[in-house]
């Protein structure tokens, strides 16, 4: 099978109290998720989901603090998901506010989803 890129989709997430890089990670991969409906997989290339591959770039300021399996979460249907993680997104003092998480450090994390679609040869498009 060869692997073909069928669409690129980008997501932000913020986590405004908290200071958590995994909770913006998640939201922004999430929100990429949210942009697309893939039918075209099914209808028109006669594809299911095992023949769908992920692959998802994370960019937050710590990349380092990133739990890969929450990450993975959000599309654990998914069977071939690679996750990717650089140094960037943003960040920002914000406001503290106890009941809503650690600290006053406001994090912006940014995804972006390749989805391939895995196809004989043959089918070239």
């Amino acid at each position: 099978m060869e692997k073909k890129r069928y669409l690129i989709e980008i997501g932000t997430g913020v986590d405004m109290h908290g200071g958590n890089m995994t909770t913006a990670s998640v939201k922004a991969i999430k929100n990429a998720m949210s942009h697309c409906c893939m039918a075209g997989i099914h209808d028109v290339l006669e594809a299911d989901i095992k023949d769908v591959a992920l692959r998802i770039k994370v960019s937050c300021p710590k990349p380092e603090e990133l739990d890969f399996q929450a990450l993975k979460e959000p599309v654990n249907f998914y069977e071939d998901v690679e996750i990717v993680t650089e140094k960037g997104g943003c960040s920002e003092k914000g406001l503290h506010v106890a009941q809503m998480g650690a600290g006053d450090n406001l994090i912006v994390a940014v995804a972006v989803i390749t989805v391939y679609v895995k196809l004989p040869p043959q089918a070239n498009m």
